[in-house]
């Protein structure tokens, strides 16, 4: 059976905006291509309205892109993606369906079909994926600045157990971390 990983980058008091929605303050160059690595594991992602809107920008074409970003792009061109969102009626990219509904079942049967592991992505669906149990790990990339307010990376109230399994700490002072929920 696959996992499901919730990734996101985090200012160090756990939020993924600042009060204003930006994310400008998201350092990536140096941790580019440790998440490029990574994501040739995945073969799905889960994203909110938002975080899909976001990440469109990988849909042009590859040769586009700085040579350093475009194996990150074919891999997120090539990865089946879900977005769960109310109000979008058709998806932009390629590989891409809308649910209009978050179904915990339908992501168990996901998780258990799949022969790759999944990603999920954007506050508010990991938070509806980690309530009903189906998150595996958490893999976090704190990067150094304290934003003071904005949307946190999880729900209040949310507790859960979890395993250090991994850290990294990259020379611009992002720190990475894996966890698994127990």
């Amino acid at each position: 059976m696959s996992k499901l990983v919730y990734a996101t980058n985090a200012s160090l008091d756990g939020y993924i905006e600042d009060a204003t929605g930006a994310f400008d303050w998201v350092n990536p160059d140096e941790v580019f291509a440790f998440i490029t690595a990574w994501l040739r594991s995945v073969g799905t992602h889960l994203y909110g309205r938002r975080l899909y809107q976001t990440m469109t920008h990988w849909a042009a074409p590859v040769e586009s892109y700085p040579p350093e970003q475009r194996d990150f792009a074919r891999i997120w061109q090539a990865s089946e993606k879900i977005v769960f969102s109310r109000t979008l009626t058709s998806a932009t990219t390629g590989n891409t369906r809308i649910k209009h509904d978050f179904d915990p079942e339908a992501i168990r049967k996901l998780k258990a079909e799949s022969a790759h592991d999944l990603i999920i992505g954007g506050a508010e669906v990991a938070g509806l994926a980690l309530e009903a149990n189906l998150v595996d790990e958490c893999r976090l990339f704190l990067n150094p600045v304290i934003v003071g307010g904005g949307k946190p990376a999880f729900h209040a109230n949310l507790r859960r157990d979890l395993e250090l399994l991994e850290t990294h700490r990259f020379d611009n002072g992002v720190v990475y971390v894996r966890y698994r929920l127990r």
